[in-house]
């Protein structure tokens, strides 16, 4: 048995970024994952004032001024929007002197269940049969896919910049033209550079319960970008996207998505991983009764969304982008600005029409069954 002061379930994006910041702060650590040195593929992408001063420059393939919105109608958001370069982002997160361990954890054992034995301290049980104990363990292996849990889908391509007959970046453009029925789920394009030569391409489902399969994401994108002019050859490089937009346990021995830090409006969660991690080095709280608040107000927001017939989706976006920029981004970024996320949430209420009043009233009131919480 070997004991840090830090081990690590885990060695994504928030794992690793939880390890080198706690390396950078002297500490000792150990990360266990099955494939700890596997490279990242997916895409991350952040606000760029949602991000802490220490992340290295070189992380950020594209930087977006203002990003659109195109929901009933077009919106320039005023807030600068970054793609990160996932290679180099991995790469930045160096983890000098830091301990990988290839192997499962398949359990984490609180301090309190050792007292019988003097140890006093957590440890991990390992699927090679080792047991490690560390000053503080933490998870931070994502949230596991289940039935219960509504989960964002994509699928995209990467195209050069060239075959693009309009260059702009679009955060959500939910215009009609990918040919699905008026009355079907509804997905939208995610169009963002990677940097100066490629363009990532996404038909997006952004919470589905259940959400979009692969398949007809993928007719949907190869329709639009038909549509637009743009035909695919099939040799282009494609990601794949599915994750759950909420779960987790929002408590100190938790980071990351398994932290709740998964926005459930957004599905983002790695910029405040990056920027929440000095605070758990430093052994801060994080969920103190604001942030706390505003993670169920989140996940009332998320039951509207689910709530909401189809056709209204490209409505309801255009009320939120519309809406001040504090507004929004007390909403999408401020998980413990208690009285922003509520003042956000009633200016939304107000600015939709009637008929949708009561359906989102009664979702965050009376989840249904089937909904998150119910």
């Amino acid at each position: 048995m070997v004991t840090d002061d830090l081990l690590i379930c885990g060695a994504g994006p928030a794992g690793r970024a939880l390890a080198h910041r706690a390396l950078a702060h002297g500490l000792s650590v150990t990360i266990v994952d099955p494939h700890p040195r596997r490279r990242w593929t997916a895409t991350y992408a952040a606000w760029a004032d949602e991000l802490p001063p220490w992340v290295a420059p070189e992380a950020v393939g594209a930087t977006v001024d203002r990003p659109i919105v195109w929901a009933q109608h077009r919106i320039e958001l005023d807030r600068r929007y970054v793609v990160f370069d996932t290679a180099r982002l991995q790469d930045s997160l160096d983890l000098p002197g830091a301990r990988l361990l290839q192997d499962s954890v398949t359990e984490i054992v609180p301090a309190a269940r050792h007292r019988h034995d003097g140890l006093d301290l957590p440890s991990v049980r390992l699927a090679s049969g080792s047991v490690l104990a560390a000053g503080r363990v933490i998870d931070a292996r994502g949230v596991a896919r289940s039935p219960g849990l509504a989960e964002q889908t994509a699928f995209g391509v990467i195209v050069d910049r060239a075959r693009l007959p309009e260059p702009e970046t679009y955060f959500m453009d939910w215009r009609a033209d990918n040919g699905a029925e008026p009355d079907a789920p509804r997905s939208f394009l995610y169009a963002v550079p990677l940097d100066d030569e490629r363009v990532l391409l996404e038909e997006t489902c952004l919470a589905g319960l259940p959400a979009l399969d692969q398949r007809t994401l993928h007719d949907r994108l190869t329709h639009r970008l038909r549509s637009r002019g743009i035909t695919l050859t099939g040799t282009e490089p494609v990601e794949r996207v599915r994750f759950p937009v909420h779960g987790g346990r929002p408590n100190a021995r938790t980071f990351g998505a398994a932290g709740a830090f998964t926005h459930p409006a957004t599905g983002y969660s790695v910029a405040t991983s990056l920027r929440m991690a000095d605070a758990v080095v430093a052994g801060e709280s994080l969920w103190q009764g604001r942030a706390r608040a505003v993670h169920l107000l989140r996940r009332a927001g998320l039951r509207a969304l689910l709530a909401l017939p189809p056709a209204d989706l490209p409505l309801f976006f255009d009320a939120f982008f519309s809406l001040p920029l504090e507004s929004q981004r007390a909403y999408l970024s401020g998980r413990d600005d208690l009285r922003g996320t509520a003042a956000a949430m009633m200016s939304l209420f107000a600015a939709v029409p009637w008929r949708l009043r009561c359906t989102l009233a009664t979702a965050v009131a009376l989840p249904r069954r089937g909904t998150p919480d119910a």
